[in-house]
């Protein structure tokens, strides 16, 4: 097939572009919020100027690009080390390759799971945030960075009545308590009526909003819910949010 008269156009290169489209848009999808966001925005101007200095002859500039150019490769692998790092081990958790490999068990999901009952025991109040593959920036920046391995204790510290920042949720990116304090949308979903709290309603609009899980542990009760994908499930037994988390943690 030919376009504009003189192009040809095969169906493999249909089927190439395609491909390389959905590979552009998972890459933008799984960088979105995350710290790589504005180092990516620098390289795709780095790489405009390169190109207008080629195309206006611009012999000194095209000289110090082509000189920084031979070594952008090194320096993309050390700038998004983080993120190839994740993406890989995402490779690796899904389930065509855990049929031949044993992956080895995340100690998070004991962490999350030993804090949440211990509190829903005392009835300490509590809002833990999980991201998963749409970044959560927005969010992170409007607590208090903690950046720490998730753990039982710390969990338990911040959440602890009183304590500076119990108020808000905590964020959890893979393995690292991010922040705390942090402030989330409520939702506005009308079926939730007066009997659901704060917390409630902001676990449903972040889950409304992205692709995280989101933990409660009512203050007033100690029951145990959760919403994910736009939905909030109630009254959750220990057991079915560890089955939740594994299930969702090692898509």
């Amino acid at each position: 097939m030919k376009l504009f008269g003189f192009i040809s156009v095969r169906a493999i290169d249909v089927i190439d572009i395609i491909v390389v489209a959905f590979l552009l848009y998972q890459f933008f999808r799984f960088i979105r919020g995350t710290k790589a966001t504005p180092i990516l925005v620098g390289l795709v101007i780095f790489f405009v100027i390169s190109f207008v200095a080629r195309w206006l002859d611009l012999k000194a500039l095209s000289w110090i690009m082509s000189s920084i150019l031979a070594v952008w490769v090194v320096a993309f692998v050390i700038v998004f080390q983080p993120e190839i790092r994740n993406a890989l081990a995402r490779i690796g958790r899904q389930r065509p390759i855990k049929f031949f490999l044993k992956v080895e068990e995340s100690p998070v999901i004991g962490e999350i799971i030993d804090a949440v009952k211990k509190m829903a025991e005392e009835k300490t109040g509590a809002l833990i945030l999980i991201q998963r593959d749409i970044g959560l920036q927005d969010i992170i920046d409007t607590g208090i960075r903690i950046d720490a391995q998730v753990n039982s204790s710390i969990l338990r510290t911040i959440f602890f009545p009183d304590a500076p920042l119990h108020d808000g949720a905590c964020v959890i990116q893979r393995d690292t308590i991010v922040a705390a304090s942090c402030v989330l949308p409520l939702s506005e979903n009308p079926k939730l009526g007066k009997r659901y709290g704060l917390r409630h309603r902001a676990a449903l609009g972040i889950a409304e909003q992205s692709d995280a899980l989101c933990i409660v542990v009512s203050e007033e009760t100690g029951k145990i819910s959760f919403a994910h994908k736009g939905k909030l499930l109630t009254k959750v037994d220990i057991d079915i949010l560890q089955r939740v988390l594994e299930s969702v943690l090692r898509e």
